[in-house]
């Protein structure tokens, strides 16, 4: 392994320190991933006494802009690889129970070691030349790295109740790293988890994220469960959890079943919104779960229901109410379009809708849709599986042939009012309609000739043909 201080910047920060009489040690994630042979940019540099002094130093020497963050006593910097290095002076921190910012004073490496999250995030080297790439491993986190444990490097309660973002945190790394939580971590999560609610919802969402896009999902989410955070940061997908039996009939654990979903995803893609939109497909099961004595369960049209939901939770967990919230609620909208059309004949007209209504999304909701395939009956899920590969090579010839996914109908409402000396108003639409549907149902190909000649009957019947502009 190549040794973990090779880097010349490193060198860099060495000589400055030493130049001005300081201690400095690199700490934290880069020294951490170091030892899991995971890729890491950013660099966090400790130093005892001015962080911003030595980034300043560095920073002319490397001819880089340095952004000074004076309120918090950091800097940051970027050098000629693009990694990120931000410069801190040790300290000390203490709390007041209804905030989540802490008082800071100087400390020592150790008392910065001490505030930090998790022991493996607590390990640092030395960049002074006495000692240099010495570990400086104060709270076992070299020994948690090998049992592959999340332990917090002072007492837990302390830990989490001082900043309660960490108990999210501590799952968000056992998801990443595929480590487990320390028994007295995931105690101390339970006893705590009400305090999360002094947490802002962007700093809960981008651990949620970063648990999003881990390898499985899903370790993270069921984490949450267990330790009582998901109800109180996710109601909606806590709320999938459980079987309800009637009459010696249940229905699956929606919450389960997501979980597969999400997780089949995962090995699918990296895409963070066709994660969410697995995590979400069937989110407004609870709202539409009904019971009939005769047929049992039913969740009739969660689809619209759910897409409904998409755009409340977005806003109230504060994720982007952009072009990336549209793909999730159209994903949700569409989720159970190519099952359907699995389980019937495979129509032409079928799939120039299915291509209409997703566009270009069409391959990410066929891999939604393939990922939603749970069944314990493994013949079943094959059988579906064939199904869905035939529903894409009728995808790829009617593509081929008509031109159809994101088309727009080769006459426009301008050309039917000018056509006819029409004004605005729902007749225009009605025509447009019908014309749409002509194509889509394969009755008239999609080109402008057979689309007006279509639109020119339509005004026939409809008694236009005499408002015919000359």
């Amino acid at each position: 392994m190549e040794s973990p201080l090779s880097l010349p910047i490193f060198g860099q920060i060495q000589k400055i320190v030493d130049r001005l009489g300081l201690r400095a040690y690199v700490v934290g994630g880069y020294v951490r991933d170091y030892y899991l042979c995971r890729p890491s940019t950013d660099i966090d540099v400790v130093v005892v006494g001015s962080g911003i002094e030595v980034a300043k130093a560095l920073g002319k020497q490397l001819h880089t802009k340095v952004s000074i963050f004076k309120t918090f006593g950091t800097a940051m910097l970027h050098d000629s690889e693009g990694r990120e290095i931000e410069f801190v002076g040790a300290r000390k921190e203490s709390y007041s129970p209804d905030s989540r910012k802490p008082a800071v004073e100087e400390g020592t490496i150790e008392d910065d070691q001490l505030r930090r999250d998790f022991t493996i995030n607590a390990l640092a080297w030395s960049l002074n030349a006495d000692s240099f790439g010495e570990l400086l491993d104060s709270f076992g986190g070299m020994d948690d790295l090998e049992r592959l444990i999340i332990r917090t490097p002072t007492d837990p309660d302390v830990t989490f109740s001082d900043d309660p973002l960490r108990m999210i945190r501590g799952i968000r790394f056992a998801t990443q790293l595929g480590f487990d939580l320390a028994p007295e971590t995931f105690d101390a999560i339970v006893r705590n988890r009400e305090r999360i609610a002094i947490v802002s919802k962007e700093r809960i969402i981008t651990e949620l994220n970063k648990i999003m896009l881990s390898p499985v999902p899903s370790i993270g989410f069921e984490l949450l469960s267990m330790t009582g955070l998901l109800p109180l940061i996710f109601p909606e997908v806590e709320a999938l959890r459980g079987v309800e039996v009637r009459n010696g009939k249940g229905h699956k654990d929606n919450f389960v079943h997501t979980m597969k979903v999400l997780d089949n995803v995962a090995k699918k893609s990296d895409n963070l919104w066709l994660r969410w939109a697995a995590l979400l497909h069937d989110i407004a099961k609870p709202r539409t779960k009904a019971f009939d004595a005769r047929v049992g369960w039913s969740f009739h049209g969660h689809e619209v229901v759910g897409s409904k939901m998409v755009p409340e939770i977005f806003r109230r967990m504060k994720l982007p109410l952009n072009e990336h919230m549209k793909y999730v609620r159209k994903m949700v909208f569409l989720h159970l379009r190519p099952i359907i059309l699995s389980e019937d004949e495979v129509t032409d007209s079928a799939v120039r809708r299915l291509l209409f209504e997703a566009g270009d999304d069409v391959e990410d909701l066929m891999t939604l849709c393939e990922a939603d395939i749970t069944s314990g009956i493994d013949s079943k899920v094959q059988r579906y599986l064939r199904n869905f590969a035939l529903v894409r090579v009728k995808m790829k010839e009617i593509e081929e042939k008509d031109r159809i996914r994101n088309f727009q109908p080769p006459i426009t409402g301008e050309i039917i009012m000018s056509t006819y000396g029409l004004e605005p108003c729902s007749l225009v639409g009605e025509i447009k309609a019908i014309i749409k549907d002509a194509i889509l149902d394969g009755v008239i190909p999609n080109d402008y000739d057979a689309a007006f000649e279509l639109m020119d009957k339509i005004a026939a019947e409809k008694g236009l043909r005499d408002l015919k502009a000359p």
